[in-house]
């Protein structure tokens, strides 16, 4: 399934109890940024679920409102007792994270399975 708000497309999948989305097109403007996390927490809801996989590598350079929009999801989604993970980050965007602290609030992953697994990321 595909779904797109203003500047993102994403392509949508359902597993058993997780929802995979990825980033297929990400236009990286202020109005975007702000939509995005409204967009991607409405596709949760949608689906009923709150285990999500947000598979980023056509994501454009974290900026602070990205990284704003995603914690902001991740608390949403955590008072449902869910799980926020990132998969396919570009090296920059994963030393943004990790700049910012904030791997454990949102841990990313090589892969979609390794997301969904939980594994731990491997030294590369």
């Amino acid at each position: 399934m595909s779904a797109t708000a203003a500047g993102c497309q994403f392509d949508v999948d359902r597993g058993p109890d997780w929802l995979m989305i990825k980033v297929r097109k990400f236009k990286a403007d202020p109005l975007t940024s702000q939509q995005f996390g409204e967009r991607l927490w409405h596709l949760l809801e949608q689906h009923f679920t709150y285990r999500l996989v947000l598979e980023m590598d056509k994501a454009a350079v974290f900026t602070s409102e990205i990284i704003a929009q995603l914690i902001h999801l991740q608390k949403r989604i955590s008072e449902h007792d869910g799980t926020l993970r990132l998969c396919g980050l570009s090296p920059h965007n994963q030393r943004v994270l990790q700049t910012c602290a904030l791997e454990d609030r949102l841990p990313a992953y090589d892969s979609r399975e390794q997301a969904v697994r939980g594994d731990p990321r491997l030294p590369r």
